[in-house]
């Protein structure tokens, strides 16, 4: 079988991972999460959990490297998030 499939996996992954951190990038910086939905982050960082060990448990490296590279970047703006919620300061 050819490697296409695997490279066509980890081109994806390295789009798809990479569009994530600017927004996770910013957020960080300013600390600003009015804008962001908490239940999409947390339903997000499960699902984005979920992929990643789907991707161990069947060997699919491109799934699962791809998702452990975009899990703390999640995490971290999910703090932030539940940071502010908890401060009264951003909006759920």
């Amino acid at each position: 079988m050819s490697d296409a499939p695997q490279w066509l996996g980890y081109g994806s992954a390295v789009l798809t991972t990479s569009s994530f951190f600017p927004q996770a990038l910013k957020t960080i910086r300013t600390n600003k999460t009015e804008a962001i939905s908490l239940p999409m982050y947390v339903l997000f960082s499960l699902g984005v959990s979920g992929w990643a060990l789907y991707g161990l448990l069947r060997q699919d490296w491109p799934v699962f490297w791809a998702n452990v590279v975009t899990l703390p970047a999640i995490l971290a703006v999910l703090d932030r998030k539940l940071r502010a919620v908890l401060n009264g300061s951003g909006r759920q």
